[in-house]
């Protein structure tokens, strides 16, 4: 008797770099035949969701998360927003401050995807974003991919808000850096949820790196709240991978993805005969 295949999710979670270690999973997947039925990607998790779910390459994937996430991205200051904390009686003040100039952030996603949308992709993709006005979490399905995955890696004081409709949203993982939960509701039975705690910066010297560290603060200790939740409200099989680093991976160490990628893919192997027992098994 052939059994119905188990519907397939794969979370990856916020961590900025060690996001490049769902590369390595999905090598391992590929390898042994295994299709992903569903894409959750929240903070610098959502880019390589995404990718992945547009069907490119392993090496492709990896060429297009390089260009998106580099140093580049952080260089150039928001003069306005700097001065307006200073002088928000004259220049005004609102939800849309950050201190970084968002312009070479989606210069890279815009190159990257393009007008993409989330019809493209070759499976389900959902992007999870936080609401400012509520901290509301917004899980994003539709519309173009560039304004979903600008939205969710909107960090706080670093770069502005993002606007989609009538939602002014920031970063995914202010309200959920692995967001589980988005999988079980979509009906995935067999959840492989990959996460990462946030790099700090290595020295303290800039307000930037200041709100970088505080950041990473709050998200671990959401990260770690979470997962103890799904531990203990079984709704599904859920496999979570959270690879080890050995040496510290930081925000912008984009030279370390090889290293990162091979990290995923051992976490990976050390569970895929377990993975591929479920999939072999009735629902």
């Amino acid at each position: 008797m052939t059994h119905p295949k188990k519907k397939l999710a794969l979370v990856i979670g916020s961590g900025a770099v060690k996001c490049a270690a769902a590369l390595g999973l999905w090598q391992v997947l590929n390898r042994a035949g295994i299709e992903i039925d569903l894409y959750v990607g929240c903070s610098g998790g959502s880019l390589y969701a995404a990718v992945m779910a547009l069907g490119l390459s392993a090496e492709e994937c990896i060429e297009k998360t390089k260009s998106l996430w580099n140093r580049s991205v952080t260089k150039r200051r928001n003069w306005r927003s700097l001065l307006q904390t200073i002088l928000p009686g004259v220049l005004g003040f609102d939800e849309f401050f950050g201190m970084v100039d968002d312009r070479p952030l989606l210069r890279n996603l815009e190159k990257a995807f393009g007008e993409r949308t989330f019809s493209e992709t070759r499976r389900p993709l959902h992007v999870v974003a936080t609401n400012l006005l509520d901290g509301e979490q917004v899980v994003i399905s539709d519309g173009r991919l560039v304004d979903a995955l600008r939205a969710s890696i909107s960090i706080p004081y670093i770069w502005p808000a993002w606007r989609i409709g009538d939602q002014t949203l920031v970063d995914g993982s202010l309200v959920n850096p692995l967001p589980i939960d988005v999988a079980i509701l979509e009906g995935a039975e067999i959840i492989l949820a990959m996460g990462f705690e946030s790099p700090y910066p290595h020295r303290i010297k800039s307000i930037s790196r200041y709100a970088f560290h505080i950041n990473s603060m709050m998200t671990n200790n959401l990260l770690r709240a979470n997962f103890a939740f799904h531990n203990l409200a079984h709704h599904a099989e859920i496999l979570t991978l959270l690879p080890e680093f050995d040496k510290p991976v930081r925000l912008f160490d984009t030279d370390e993805f090889s290293y990162v990628i091979d990290k995923g893919a051992k976490a990976a192997e050390e569970q895929l005969p377990y993975l591929e027992r479920l999939l072999e098994t009735a629902g």
